[in-house]
């Protein structure tokens, strides 16, 4: 069974965006590559239980198991040597990043406090869209209880774009609630 976002990108999103940009084909729209969620850990080199309930974090928000990401150069100034485990990310493709996207754009990001929409400005330039959040706690499985420090997370969605209007474009189809 096909996700909410991937039939509305099918049924409406498809046609909207062969009749605003005018393309030929209908495999030049822009489409979700994947979608990459980090957490950078700077006191994980400290301290090793951060990082184990990062990646249980992770995996709960993400459904599926992160990996762990070391350093890659050493750097006398943090206290950090190469090869030390720094951060967790996965990487979601196919109906997982779908499930995620819908949940994150209509269930996470409505929680946020004070919230009145997304940056219009996080695109790379290539049609990649990046959003940083501060706490981990806006997702719905993530229990308050059990957590023993507030942890951000970054979230690149990788799009088919060529132009970030084009993104810019695609993603408010999909539903991404832009600052007005």
């Amino acid at each position: 069974m096909a996700s909410r976002l991937k039939e509305k990108y099918t049924s409406e999103v498809v046609s909207a965006m062969m009749e605003r940009f005018k393309y030929d084909n209908v495999m030049e729209v822009p489409r979700l590559e994947k979608i990459v969620i980090n957490m950078g850990l700077g006191q994980a080199k400290d301290n090793p239980k951060v990082l184990e309930s990062a990646v249980s974090e992770l995996e709960a928000i993400s459904g599926q198991k992160p990996i762990i990401t070391h350093a890659k150069k050493s750097i006398a100034n943090f206290k950090l040597r190469e090869g030390m485990k720094i951060g967790t990310k996965v990487t979601l493709r196919g109906e997982r990043m779908y499930e995620f996207l819908d949940k994150f754009m209509n269930i996470a990001l409505p929680r946020v406090r004070d919230f009145r929409g997304v940056s219009n400005t996080s695109f790379d330039g290539r049609g990649n869209y990046a959003i940083g959040i501060k706490e981990q706690l806006i997702f719905p499985e993530i229990e308050y209880d059990k957590i023993d420090t507030i942890k951000g997370l970054d979230i690149v969605i990788v799009t088919t774009a060529k132009t970030d209007e084009e993104a810019r474009v695609f993603l408010e189809k999909m539903g991404m609630p832009f600052k007005k």
